[in-house]
């Protein structure tokens, strides 16, 4: 029997246009987990480099790297300014809420 070799996989490989951006990151956020956002911003951002990320930010790269874990709590203004570097805005949309 052929051992199955495996490779570990990394979303930041597979973000290559803006659509794909966009849906991942629609993708987490509807997850309503916090730090799902974070590691999905992260990935995101290394896709695009964050060297360069850092740059247009004004940010550390290194700052990023740990904010933008999954373990990461970026202040809101780090992640809006992710957000526009990345040529991403937020946006309010209203949503039925569970009474109860």
């Amino acid at each position: 029997m052929t051992k199955l070799q495996t490779y570990p996989w990394d979303a930041s490989d597979h973000l290559e246009t803006q659509e794909d951006i966009i849906a991942y990151l629609q993708a987490a956020l509807e997850e309503d987990d916090p730090s799902l956002v974070t590691a999905a911003l992260g990935d995101i951002a290394r896709s695009k480099g964050m060297t360069q990320l850092a740059q247009a930010t004004g940010l550390g790269r290194e700052s990023l790297y740990k904010a933008l874990s999954r373990e990461g709590n970026p202040e809101f203004a780090t992640v809006l300014k992710v957000l526009r570097a990345l040529g991403l805005r937020l946006q309010v949309v209203a949503v039925a809420v569970q009474e109860g």
